[in-house]
């Protein structure tokens, strides 16, 4: 749609009761919103092909995203998709489709995934390599995923044409007791020598202190009048109570997002995890079945405490503003192309362990073809929002905070997943899971994101 032809529409589109500004003043800001089923059929592989293929359907998955119209400015297009992970060449698809629904620049749209794992993980990069070697559709179902994408493009273009003003934003946030614990447990060496993952039965591990995290989930809402129209939540943790069993699930992240929603009949509610590489469910969660809705209702108590401590101020379209802000990340020294072609191609190798190694080739031609991360900030009056990729370590959330104390600071991450883990510099000599396992790019990774994020939050460099 041109963008004549698209502004045209929005307007004629606008909702009784909503004047449109014309002549001095500031132009105001509308939001759509729009949902797509993107639950994966029975059979398909879940979490990268790792665990039990899709048995059942205990929740319906969703993509969820909200379209930004500030005025004359392009179209903005938050999305949260409850998968595992969308990584490489299908994070950059699924950007493109919503791009084009809505009239907008493709550095305008952002895409994550809640990081469920009773659900698929997406790489169309991956995928190309797996088909050359007849693993094809080992790591997710290609024809289900691009259905997925198209199925969502379509629920935001047909939202796009239906905006609704908005006259307000509120900002809350709530804190969650007994669900995020920090999964590095380390010794008074600085040594890691303990990793608490999403479940945990160990009493020496469930007895270590929470460590560092942030137990606050973080909201921004947005008004028309006294009507509350739609819910950003973010929060930082390994959305996992228990998986791998063939349940299809958005699990106690999504569960608890589902409970908000209906407590505040018609705002659209959207979950965003935030920097939770290294945070999980660990020292509250023995992996039992019952420990699903018991972690939600303490998520969804934190979401409504949120919720009630909200502050609302005004906002038009002059409030809006977006950056981006492209990286190029460092590669891990230890991932050499030949050697990992080499393990692709050996078949007496596990099919999981050549996924693996495939997706880790994905990663390094990515980087050495020159292709850049898109890191991108979302500025909403007193609000900002950063939008960052990978499974990215709690203390990147933290000093987003406090490198601006006097704005209200929301992090999402997950977006492109193609470098997995991101870990401080200090964590790469810790020793652990993280860093020493999953992680794809260097230790030098602090040094690009630290001073992207200040750029993007309009921070002087130190």
């Amino acid at each position: 749609m041109r963008r004549r032809e698209f502004l045209a529409s929005s307007l004629l589109a606008l909702p009784m009761g909503c004047a449109v500004v014309r002549g001095p003043g500031p132009a105001p800001l509308r939001i759509a919103t729009f949902k797509a089923d993107v639950t994966p059929p029975l059979g398909a592989p879940l979490c990268h092909g790792s665990v039990q293929p899709a048995k059942r359907i205990d929740d319906p998955l969703t993509a969820r995203g909200i379209i930004l119209l500030p005025g004359d400015q392009p179209p903005i297009v938050l999305c949260s998709v409850e998968w595992v992970a969308i990584a490489n060449a299908a994070h950059d698809a699924f950007r493109e489709a919503l791009a084009r629904a809505v009239g907008a620049p493709v550095g305008r749209v952002s895409v994550h995934a809640i990081h469920a794992h009773s659900a698929p993980g997406i790489d169309f990069s991956t995928e190309q390599i797996l088909v050359a070697h007849g693993l094809s559709g080992r790591m997710f179902d290609p024809a289900a995923a691009h259905k997925a994408i198209a199925d969502t493009a379509k629920a935001a273009a047909e939202a796009v044409n239906a905006p609704r003003r908005v006259t307000h934003l509120g900002t809350g946030m709530g804190r969650v007791d007994k669900v995020a614990s920090n999964r590095r447990i380390l010794a008074p060496s600085g040594k890691c020598i303990m990793t608490r993952m999403s479940s945990c039965r160990s009493p020496k591990a469930i007895a270590a202190p929470e460590g560092i995290i942030d137990p606050y989930v973080r909201m921004l809402s947005f008004w028309d009048g006294d009507r509350p129209l739609a819910v950003l939540m973010y929060y930082a943790t390994h959305p996992m109570s228990y998986y791998g069993r063939g349940g299809v699930s958005c699990d106690f992240a999504g569960i608890a997002r589902a409970m908000r929603e209906k407590a505040v009949p018609g705002a659209f509610h959207i979950y965003f995890n935030g920097a939770g590489g290294d945070i999980a469910a660990g020292k509250y969660n023995d992996g039992s079945k019952k420990m699903r809705p018991i972690l939600a209702a303490r998520m969804a108590k934190g979401m409504k405490a949120a919720w009630d401590s909200q502050a609302r101020v005004p906002i038009c379209a002059d409030d809006v503003g977006w950056t981006v802000y492209p990286v190029a990340l460092p590669v891990r020294d230890i991932l050499l192309k030949d050697k990992l072609l080499a393990k692709v191609k050996d078949t007496k190798r596990s099919t999981r362990d050549r996924v693996r190694r495939a997706r880790e080739l994905a990663w390094v031609r990515r980087m050495q073809s020159g292709h850049r991360i898109e890191l991108t900030c979302l500025r909403l009056g007193p609000a900002r929002v950063l939008h960052m990729p990978g499974e990215l370590c709690i203390e990147y959330q933290l000093a987003a905070q406090q490198m601006r104390p006097d704005a209200f600071v929301c992090l999402a991450a997950y977006a492109d997943d193609g470098m997995a883990y991101i870990c401080m510099k200090k964590a790469y000599a810790q020793g652990g899971y993280e860093p020493s396992r999953v992680s794809r790019v260097a230790p030098e990774v602090e040094d690009v994101l630290m001073p992207a994020m200040r750029r993007l939050l309009a921070v002087p460099q130190p």
